[in-house]
């Protein structure tokens, strides 16, 4: 898939996506810099609200040296996205096939997996993370490789349940994963379009 492309970007920082979301603004996407992205990142993580990003006790080392791994993986990329041209969330996408998720459920061709953080809000905005959802599945759907995105949130974080049934996700059975129990959900092209249907 096209977003999983082992092939390292010519300019790291150019945007690879760019969209606008009704009534909230314009938003693009662009690969995650290492070491110039991980003073930003160090300080997302490790804040309270993204305990279950599991980094909170992580030095700026160790992120700098797990977002290395990840971009210089052959089935993983991480970009960072922008509100009107300012840092606002990290997405995280990787091939399930190669990933501890893949022995927990039968992976088919065309499967996504992805997680994703947004910054620490300086407002706040209405409707910014189900936003910021929706410019994640625009892009990821835009690969016509990708036909199904896979998630695995932590089963207690309440507040991305809700962001993912609205996008569309389907929610299948719990699984114990190595650092959490989880529930594992999928979103279809054919899902999502539905979600968006009901949104508008």
């Amino acid at each position: 898939m096209t977003v999983l492309n082992t092939e390292r970007h010519a300019a790291p920082a150019a945007n690879v996506f760019q969209s606008r979301v009704p009534g909230v603004g314009d938003f693009s996407l662009r690969p995650l810099q290492v070491p110039a992205d991980m003073p930003l990142l160090h300080r997302w993580v490790t804040q309270d609200y993204a305990r279950y990003w599991g980094m909170q006790q992580a030095t700026l080392a160790e992120v700098s040296d797990a977002y290395h791994a990840l971009q210089q993986g052959a089935h993983t990329a991480c970009y960072l996205g922008l509100y009107h041209g300012q840092p606002a969330f990290l997405l995280e996408c990787y091939h399930p096939a190669h990933d501890v998720l893949g022995a927990h459920y039968p992976v088919q061709a065309g499967d996504c997996g992805m997680h994703f953080l947004v910054a620490p809000p300086e407002r706040r905005i209405p409707g910014f993370t189900r936003a910021v959802m929706r410019v994640i599945l625009d892009f990821l759907f835009c690969d016509p490789a990708t036909r199904r995105v896979v998630v695995e949130p932590d089963v207690r974080n309440d507040k991305i349940h809700a962001i993912n049934r609205h996008a569309g996700f389907v929610y299948q059975q719990e699984i114990e994963l190595p650092h959490k129990r989880a529930h594992l959900a999928f979103c279809t092209r054919e899902h999502y379009a539905a979600a968006l249907g009901l949104a508008q």
